[in-house]
């Protein structure tokens, strides 16, 4: 039998290459390309795979890579505001090594903690349609499957409270009923599905996210697991 690494490798390079949805393919490739922030800067423009420990216990599930952070590097949740909200807040708490993620190469680890999104390429307004969150959902599925030792997931925002119960509603779990509440989790099976609003500038800027709020959130996370 593969182990993990062998295995989560084998899933990155089929997911490199996956073009199915036309729309979010040009979108991907086109983004920024006139940026003069960025210019001279080569972009990853390919769907973005999770990154972290996938023998962890810890899942955090987002939305999809943004045009200035993953399908820019190349990494989920690297490079743009969101990241340095959610990893500064991991690194408070002891799930990650440092309080910035940069890029690819940069050194960071996270401990216990795997993060991932549904969507693996990058949309327009942030809004992928039903379609290609159905394309992507076995990319999805098998991150979440290939977490042999899960035990708590942390969702960012109702897009990915919904894609994380229609995982279990596809494995069986009854999930009727449970509703998204910042600062709350839910349930399912020995899983506790922790809720929180995602990090986005618009979110934490108006204070409907706020860092104290998310730290509190993250702290209830990992005392339910047993951890300090």
């Amino acid at each position: 039998m593969e182990n993990s690494d062998k295995l989560m490798e084998k899933f990155k390079i089929n997911l490199v290459k996956c073009r199915k949805c036309p729309r979010l393919v040009d979108f991907r490739e086109t983004v920024l390309s006139g940026s003069k922030r960025y210019e001279g800067e080569e972009f990853w423009r390919k769907p973005v795979p999770g990154y972290g420990d996938i023998d962890g216990m810890i899942l955090i599930v987002g939305l999809a890579p943004a045009a200035s952070g993953g399908n820019r590097t190349g990494r989920v949740f690297t490079g743009d505001k969101s990241s340095d909200f959610l990893v500064s807040s991991l690194y408070e708490v002891g799930l990650a090594n440092k309080s910035e993620s940069v890029g690819i190469g940069d050194g960071l680890i996270y401990y216990n903690t795997y993060i991932t999104a549904p969507v693996k390429c990058v949309p327009p307004d942030n809004i992928p349609l039903p379609e290609e969150v159905r394309n992507c959902q076995p990319y999805f599925h098998f991150e979440m499957k290939a977490m042999k030792n899960l035990k708590t997931v942390l969702v960012l925002g109702q897009f990915a409270f919904k894609a994380v119960l229609n995982y279990y509603s596809s494995e069986g779990y009854n999930t009727r009923g449970l509703k998204f509440r910042n600062g709350d989790y839910v349930t399912v099976g020995n899983v506790n599905i922790f809720c929180a609003y995602h990090p986005s500038p618009r979110n934490v800027n108006t204070g409907k996210l706020s860092r104290e709020s998310f730290i509190e959130t993250l702290k209830k996370m990992k005392e339910s697991i047993g951890m300090p």
